[in-house]
């Protein structure tokens, strides 16, 4: 008996950690197990080919919120050309309300409800001996005309199920972000979230968890994802094991989600030493409406938040990735701008922005009534207005979520939004909310930008709102593309020395005498060797701006206009810069 197990990705560089338990818990004698994965993006049709010419015997498919409706018509496809297989569906968005899957898709033959490793080899054990389905726990299926549901399972021990990955694997998912959980469950509640409707939470143990990481480790992996709702819930469970990996020689990264109000000093200390890059914290705030915070069941110790992000923040070691979520009850615009504002002004590395979805199963969607959501009735489900949003407020909302992704989350501005932001006197939501009206007004909603229009758009909007800071914002837009991407952007309208033909040839003349005189040069990069000019047009690049940004940055309330030579350099995937003493250069 062939099995086939597969399910369709939200991008090429996902990989399915679920599909991979299944496989590794449930291969036995009788039959034989393969895993296949896509992506959205794949046409149904030569999906079906490929499922096609596996021949097996059963599929199983994982759906989700973004694959749902792809999946049930892939797996109608799958019967009309295979008409005596057997289609088992699992995942998330069936292992609540199954009933209806079975009713409108006779297609699908059985649906595994919750953690599915023990349902699912029970279910194939029956099938390979032939044996009837009655009575295993986790299953929803069709008897005698009518649906039989049984209640979502869990996995009591997790040691249960073997490592999902192999050597032979790894070597297949190298371009790929691997996913490993050390726990499933949460401590918390939240009526948003799936995991606040099961309690408990279940942990890999300890030596199991360290021999499965040394593995990622010894196959030098570039990104693992852990899937654990909160990590960060039990210290005895999480710190040995930030630890081990801080320990660790190797370039892996690795990304967590945790509550950053139960972070104790001990662990605070250890964090500032931890390797560059090698942890990525995702903390999810969702709202400081505490009135919002109680209606989900969560609960935000935002002064401790603030203390402890902020310190994290500095030692700049560790990447972090804080959320919000439009859409919560109660948090009307001018509460989501107060929330907006209070995460805005931890300055994470990103700052995602979500849009409530009311997922089956969850406490929200069933009192959903309460607060007035209108919703799409399909996966995923998101909230088109409430009580609180009318859908006019949401869709502004969504703009400003794309504007914000693109030059916010990009990191290609750094330098110059928060001068602007500083300058206009405008609250960081309101600026943003004036960049997503131009934005919609523009049209640039609707297209796609390369990073030289992005600098482009931002330059006329500021042109168009803030003309009397325009020049200097030109400057700051200088130093952005020079320290984004290496150095590599340059768009062309900005004032550029060497297309500044009045003092280009004098500093042209500047540059060559520095570079040529090596004593000068070691002043400022000590292993200094001239070699070429191309060499060092690579790895280096001094810029003459006509503000001093350096010192600006240094003390936010003074940016004096006086001409100052910048030297930038590129190392490693690095970029650095220095102030060229005034007589240093200009001699």
């Amino acid at each position: 008996m062939k099995v086939l197990l597969s399910t369709l990705n939200a991008k090429y560089i996902h990989s399915s950690l679920a599909l991979r338990y299944l496989a590794a818990y449930c291969r036995g004698p009788g039959y034989g197990i393969t895993v296949r994965e896509y992506t959205v993006n794949n046409g149904l049709l030569e999906i079906l080919s490929d499922i096609y010419a596996c021949q097996a015997d059963i599929i199983g498919l994982a759906c989700y919120i973004w694959n749902i409706e792809a999946s049930l018509e892939l797996a109608r496809l799958i019967k009309k050309v295979r008409p005596g297989v057997v289609i088992v569906l699992g995942g998330p968005e069936v292992s609540y309300q199954p009933e209806d899957v079975l009713v409108n898709n006779i297609a699908v033959d059985y649906i595994v409800l919750g953690e599915g490793e023990q349902t699912f080899k029970v279910l194939l054990t029956a099938l390979a001996e032939g044996k009837t389905v009655a009575g295993i726990d986790g299953l929803a299926y069709r008897r005698d005309g009518k649906i039989i549901a049984g209640q979502p399972q869990v996995v009591p021990k997790l040691d249960d199920i073997p490592f999902p990955y192999s050597q032979e694997e790894v070597a297949l998912l190298k371009d790929k972000i691997l996913y490993y959980e050390s726990s499933r469950g949460c401590p918390f509640s939240c009526q948003y979230c799936l995991s606040g409707a099961t309690s408990g939470v279940r942990f890999l143990s300890k030596e199991r968890i360290l021999s499965d990481l040394q593995f990622f480790v010894d196959h030098d992996i570039k990104q693992v994802k852990f899937v654990d709702r909160t990590f960060n819930a039990r210290k005895e469970h999480y710190f040995p094991i930030l630890k081990f990996l801080a320990a660790q020689n190797c370039r892996t990264n690795f990304h967590f989600e945790i509550a950053a109000d139960i972070w104790d000093q001990e662990v605070l200390d250890f964090l500032q030493d931890v390797p560059h890059g090698r942890f990525q914290f995702e903390i999810g705030i969702q709202s400081t409406n505490e009135k919002t915070l109680a209606a989900i069941k969560r609960h935000n110790n935002w002064p401790r938040i603030v203390e402890n992000v902020s310190r994290v923040r500095d030692y700049g070691n560790i990447h972090l990735h804080l959320d919000l979520i439009v859409g919560l009850p109660y948090e009307d615009q001018a509460s989501f701008a107060k929330s907006f504002n209070n995460v805005y002004s931890l300055q994470p590395d990103m700052l995602q922005i979500g849009f409530l979805k009311l997922l089956k199963g969850s406490g929200i969607r069933e009192n959903a009534a309460r607060h007035g959501y209108v919703h799409m009735d399909t996966a995923p489900y998101e909230v088109l207005a409430n009580s609180y949003l009318d859908y006019s407020q949401i869709r502004r909302l969504k703009i400003l979520e794309e504007v914000f992704e693109q030059v916010y989350n990009s990191g290609r501005f750094k330098f110059s939004l928060p001068w602007l932001i500083a300058v206009t006197g405008n609250s960081p939501f309101e600026f943003y909310y004036k960049l997503a009206y131009y934005w919609e007004q523009q049209g640039y909603h609707l297209v796609a930008h390369s990073a030289k229009t992005l600098y482009k758009h931002l330059a006329d909007f500021c042109t168009v709102f803030y003309l009397n800071v325009v020049t200097i914002y030109l400057e700051f837009l200088k130093f952005d593309a020079l320290m984004s991407e290496s150095g590599a952007v340059r768009p062309e309208f900005l004032p550029w020395n060497q297309t500044n033909q009045a003092a280009s040839d004098l500093w042209a003349e500047y540059k060559t005498n520095f570079w040529r005189d090596s004593e000068r040069v070691r002043q400022y990069l000590p292993d200094y060797v001239f070699t070429t000019w191309r060499d060092i047009k690579k790895s280096y690049h001094i810029e003459v701006f006509a503000v001093d940004i350096p010192a600006y940055l240094k003390n936010a309330g003074n940016l004096a206009h006086t001409e100052v030579a910048v030297l930038f350099v590129y190392r490693n995937n690095q970029t650095s810069y220095q102030v060229i003493k005034h007589d240093d250069f200009w001699t």
